[in-house]
């Protein structure tokens, strides 16, 4: 709906305005006068003319809007978006992210806004993902939107239309990772925000054929997600190694393997190599047959890239896999991580070579510093067992 009024008025402002009027006056009437035959219709009907009571008040904006014009058209406009079969929200739903994309806003802002606006993922989840305080992320929440009023919800062209598209990739990973794994709560994956994610991500293909980079990220989004029913058993997490491959959805498997397969000598892109790590995992029959050589070299390659914190932390893993849990810790050492992960890999290794008192130890603050409660459960679950309680 925000998208649907952005589209029509063509402000952000305005758009997100006049919909939360709307919402305030259904939660006030509804309860009294009941629950209408088409709730969004009433939402977008209300948001509607509540903006066109502002355009009145603003003699520019009424010049370049006519109210009467956009009266005429209004019932036509709502009867037509909820009769469709839902094409015109879908492609105006692009188009905000574009606008959300805009180069008034750094990456991160235009990131998060998009996070917040477009995909409905909550505030204190986007500053979890941006490893800062709710606070500071709702505060940056807010000057994004200030610095987007007024400006024309348009499609650009040529090299803008690159840069934004870049931008709207970083929002659909990020979409995706909050999706796959939700930083609080108590569903490990939250299918419908990693489904539009990838939705997102094959429009942004479309728009830009060809690029490598668009190609590695839906590539490594499809991968990931093959193995979505796998992770979980009667509650549990369920990690990778120990996971029933045959419950991994082949089909899309086998489509992230052909979309990368032409770029596997390409020049690479971050997004790019983190999907050929995630193909060594898809195309080995079981976990002994992993080649973790091969992915530490990756990480070698994404590491001369893009040199984070996150990505030393899952080098160390593969580093543990492929030359033992010492060569994990060592690469470990110094590393500085918000949140509970680098905890758990830290006190996992430990517990490998047998130094079960530091383990606990880090399994406990890990077990304190997650919100998401599957993980949770399973970090807990690993230091009773360090503990020997049943």
């Amino acid at each position: 709906m925000t998208a649907l009024l952005v589209a029509q008025f063509r402000r952000l402002d305005l758009a997100e305005d006049g919909l939360a009027d709307a919402f305030e006056a259904a939660a006030r009437t509804w309860p009294r006068d009941g629950v209408p035959d088409n709730p969004p219709a009433w939402l977008l009907t209300s948001a509607r003319r509540r903006i066109l009571d502002r355009l009145r008040a603003e003699a520019v904006a009424a010049k370049r809007l006519p109210v009467l014009a956009v009266e005429a058209e209004l019932q036509e406009e709502a009867q037509r978006v909820m009769a469709d079969s839902g094409e015109p929200v879908r492609d105006e739903r692009l188009r905000l992210v574009l606008l959300c994309a805009h180069p008034a806003l750094s990456r991160e802002n235009a990131a998060a806004l998009t996070l917040r606006m477009v995909m409905g993922v909550s505030t204190a989840d986007i500053a979890r993902l941006f490893l800062m305080p709710t606070a500071t992320m709702a505060a940056r929440l807010t000057r994004a939107r200030k610095s987007l009023a007024g400006e024309r919800f348009e499609v650009p062209l040529g090299p803008e239309l690159k840069d934004r598209v870049g931008r709207a990739a970083d929002v659909a990973y990020l979409a995706f990772t909050a999706g796959y794994a939700p930083p609080s709560g108590a569903e490990l994956v939250r299918t419908d925000l990693a489904t539009e994610a990838i939705r997102l991500a094959r429009l942004l293909r479309e728009l830009l054929p060809g690029r490598t980079d668009l190609d590695g990220l839906l590539g490594l989004m499809l991968l990931q997600h093959s193995r979505r029913d796998a992770r979980l058993r009667d509650g549990r997490l369920v990690l990778l190694p120990d996971q029933d491959r045959s419950l991994w959805h082949a089909e899309e498997i086998t489509e992230a393997l052909d979309v990368l397969t032409p770029h596997v000598t390409a020049p690479g892109t971050p997004y790019l190599i983190q999907a050929l790590i995630a193909a060594e995992h898809a195309i080995a029959p079981h976990p002994d047959a992993t080649d973790w050589p091969r992915i530490v070299e990756r990480y070698d390659e994404l590491v001369a890239l893009e040199d984070t914190p996150v990505v030393r932390l899952n080098r160390a893993v593969a580093l543990a896999e492929a030359d033992g849990p010492l060569a994990g810790l060592r690469a470990l050492d110094g590393l500085e991580v918000p949140g509970h992960r680098l905890s758990g890999v830290r006190g996992e290794l430990l517990a490998r070579v047998g130094r079960t008192d530091e383990a606990r130890a880090e399994l406990a603050r890990a077990v304190e510093l997650c919100d998401n409660e599957p993980e949770r459960a399973h970090l807990s679950g690993r230091l009773a067992a360090l503990s020997g309680s049943p």
